[in-house]
């Protein structure tokens, strides 16, 4: 078969793989988040089993020891953010008037300098604004209704999950072994060099920047707690679990933060301190959290996070958001060694190149 051929059927293999993502987007999101976790957890089970505990014996204690972690925080967690989602929904109206009341001297002053065109033309916008954020809002809510969040999906998610990892933690350095003794014997060194390029990026990214997360939210949430802002427990936790998307996250939480703040408190002082607990925790994740839990080689540019992610979001729903990280790894490896090759190749570099 010749090369035509070969590349042929791998274009239409990757066609045939994505449409078959998108029909199971819904199905596949238990085993996606299995995998994730198994992905995550191998270092420690390597390391157990390097000290002479049986692979199942390491994974039956790691995974417990990580779904009683988890199931801990949301059992204390859970009851606390309810209550403030209740809240908060219940009182939105009032927080809005609130922040109205406190714009209004400023909209007056505006009204007063600028012209009566250019005060109804930002009005149009500012509407036009709002109504856009709340549709993206309603169609994010829903697709999280839809995509993971129905019941059965729900009970999928908890009761599939669990197993998956335990098979795929289990049986982990089995797998890839198995991938490996199916690589095509021409290509199969430079495929793992490629794959092992993939796995720093994933890990030095996935590992460290949920490591980040955790901190910030921790941060966050007791910052703004202290700081006396209404829900700050809530905005604290989402701003830090929401930092994985850079720049996005803690742009988020300062703004809510921010709002929340103006409308609660009547003195400037509170309000600078809610807005010091974002600028803290983003200098602390810029200058030393990323630097040393994620590290300065990674290879995923911000911007092509920020796409991957509504990407795959738009693709596949949740499914695809927790595919796009890797996918996104994966791509930016495969561009980098195409670009290698193609440097070194006699097409660049004319007809007295290397072959």
């Amino acid at each position: 078969m010749n090369k035509g051929k070969q590349i042929l059927i791998w274009i239409v293999g990757l066609v045939l793989f994505g449409f078959l993502l998108s029909a199971l987007s819904g199905v596949l999101m238990p085993f996606v988040v299995g995998i994730a976790v198994a992905y995550f957890l191998d270092p420690a089970a390597d390391r157990m089993e390097s000290l002479g505990i049986s692979r199942a014996l390491a994974t039956v204690l790691i995974l417990l020891a990580f779904f009683i972690l988890v199931a801990g925080g949301l059992i204390l967690l859970l009851p606390l953010l309810k209550a403030q989602v209740i809240d908060l929904a219940a009182r939105v109206p009032d927080l809005i008037e609130a922040l109205r009341r406190q714009a209004e001297p400023l909209l007056a002053d505006l009204r007063n300098q600028l012209p009566a065109d250019a005060v109804q033309r930002l009005s149009q916008a500012a509407g036009s604004v709002s109504g856009l954020a709340a549709k993206w809002l309603t169609g994010i809510l829903g697709g999280l209704w839809s995509g993971g969040m129905a019941f059965i999906n729900l009970l999928s998610l908890l009761l599939i999950t669990p197993l998956a990892a335990f098979y795929l933690l289990r049986d982990w350095d089995r797998i890839i072994e198995h991938l490996d003794g199916l690589l095509p014997r021409d290509f199969a060194g430079a495929i793992r060099e490629q794959a092992a390029e993939v796995d720093r990026t994933l890990a030095a990214f996935v590992r460290g920047q949920a490591s980040v997360c955790l901190v910030l939210a921790i941060f966050y949430a007791v910052g703004l707690t202290v700081a006396g802002l209404e829900y700050g427990l809530l905005v604290g936790i989402g701003a830090g679990l929401i930092s994985f998307v850079p720049y996005i996250g803690a742009a988020i939480g300062l703004a809510v933060g921010t709002a929340i703040a103006v409308a609660q408190f009547s003195d400037l002082a509170s309000i600078l301190t809610v807005v010091a607990v974002f600028i803290i925790g983003q200098t602390a994740e810029s200058y030393f959290l990323t630097p040393r839990l994620v590290g300065g080689r990674v290879g995923l540019q911000p911007i092509w996070i920020i796409f991957a992610l509504l990407a795959g979001g738009a693709l596949f729903g949740l499914t695809g958001v927790l595919l796009a990280v890797p996918v996104a790894a994966v791509i930016g490896v495969l561009v980098r060694f195409g670009q290698s090759r193609y440097l070194e190749s006699a097409f660049y570099k004319g007809g007295g190149g290397a072959n």
